[in-house]
């Protein structure tokens, strides 16, 4: 794409990332009482970066089921407490198992 034709949707992106952090400092000078609200800010921001990995977890490999067991042996392995070096190689050696057992069929 040519820089011409980048440059506003730059500047647009800059523009919204910009008047989505200030426009709550502006709005809100002191400090929200609102066990609602402040859970909701709180959660917020887990509950978009899960809407936006979990399609992409289960679509990053070849077949869905691949997918899915690697997705359920990293689940079971963070409830189990285990790091987080453990939890990556545990799904993907899930996601790698399934794959290969995928070939032979």
């Amino acid at each position: 794409m040519p820089f011409k034709e980048f440059l506003p949707y730059l500047l647009v992106m800059a523009g919204v990332t910009y008047l989505v952090r200030v426009i709550p400092l502006t709005l809100f000078h002191k400090k929200i009482k609102s066990r609602f609200v402040n859970s909701f800010l709180y959660y917020t921001p887990y509950a978009v970066l899960s809407a936006m990995t979990f399609p992409a977890i289960l679509y990053a490999t070849s077949n869905v089921f691949s997918g899915i067991a690697g997705l359920l042996a990293a689940l079971l392995l963070a409830y189990k407490n285990k790091s987080l070096i453990t939890v990556a190689c545990g799904a993907c050696l899930a996601v790698f198992a399934v794959e290969m057992v995928m070939m032979l069929i």
